[in-house]
């Protein structure tokens, strides 16, 4: 599904999901994503959705939306893949501006040594960079990059671009266990994201299935020397290591909900258990979805989520 939602944003509040990436077009294959592996990494920019056909599924959300009375507070590119990738994007983002909705575009920023992502990515409101590690012997553990990046090249790119941009600029940071958690990459870390000046610079931990079977939530043994250094170098920080919430937004048609959710945000049991019964639903749609091969059970951390299956992917 193209579009879903909206919902619960930990940063962006209440979010509309533009997914305009099929599985898996991506520059990275990162340890921790929650889509899934990456099966082929690439980094040449291509056609694929095409911005007319996003635009008039967008409207057309936005429509039923506020006829329910629906609250978006952010239309977001977030999809099964590096949105960058997508040569239509800036032109999709023209067109949407007339439903006059804030548009926010979250990207491994692995492309923004190109002069024209960095143009692409100033007509959006809002703009994610994901900055796991400034180490490329970490780097290249935690994302997995394509062969041809390079990350000298990246993290110049970045530095441009927040030079230049006039929105609001948010860095990214996962935290896993054992990789990029030592004092060293915290002090790194740090260093180079206080020369971006982002409004929030964001730590996350990873709280749903990774793509990765060994990647796990760092110790709190580890938290606690690295965040006291980071804290000590930057002072607009977020911590987001805590579960979101169950509000998602249904169309009326559950099993087209679950599909088109869990296709880019896994979902816990307990959500799953409420989108059904806001639309009255028992256990069987989910039943036969997994029996169906659609959706598959995994389990992380201690608790059940749910994961449109992969080869059944638009």
């Amino acid at each position: 599904m193209k579009i879903f939602g909206p919902i619960p944003s930990r940063r962006l509040g209440r979010s509309l999901g533009i997914n305009n990436i099929p599985p898996k077009a991506c520059s990275y294959h990162c340890n921790y994503c929650q889509v899934g592996p990456t099966l082929q990494t690439e980094i040449e920019r291509r056609h694929f959705y095409g911005a007319d056909h996003l635009v008039e599924l967008v409207t057309e959300r936005v429509t039923q939306l506020r006829a329910q009375g629906e609250l978006i507070d952010y239309l977001s590119f977030v999809p099964d893949g590096e949105p960058t990738l997508d040569i239509d994007l800036g032109e999709t983002i023209d067109k949407l501006r007339p439903l006059g909705i804030k548009i926010a575009v979250i990207t491994n920023g692995s492309l923004i040594w190109r002069e024209e992502v960095r143009d692409t990515l100033k007509t959006a409101d809002w703009v994610s960079l994901k900055i796991d590690s400034v180490d490329e012997a970490i780097w290249s553990i935690i994302n997995m990059p394509h062969p041809h990046l390079k990350l000298a090249t990246i993290l110049e790119g970045m530095i441009k671009f927040a030079q230049e941009y006039q929105g609001t600029l948010v860095t990214e940071t996962m935290l896993v266990k054992g990789i990029n958690v030592d004092p060293e990459s915290a002090i790194e870390l740090a260093d180079f994201i206080e020369q971006l000046k982002p409004s929030k610079a964001y730590f996350l931990i990873p709280t749903r299935p990774p793509a990765l079977p060994f990647v796990r939530i760092p110790s709190q043994a580890e938290l606690n020397l690295f965040y006291p250094i980071v804290s000590s170098k930057l002072s607009n920080i977020e911590y987001l290591t805590h579960y979101e919430g169950n509000t998602f937004t249904s169309t009326g048609d559950v099993a087209a909900d679950l599909l088109s959710i869990t296709a880019v945000h896994p979902l816990r049991e307990e959500a799953v258990r409420e989108l059904l019964a806001k639309n009255q639903a028992d256990w069987s749609i989910v039943a036969s979805l997994v029996q169906a091969g659609q959706l598959i059970m995994t389990e992380y951390e201690g608790n059940k989520f749910y994961t449109r299956h992969t080869r059944v992917l638009e």
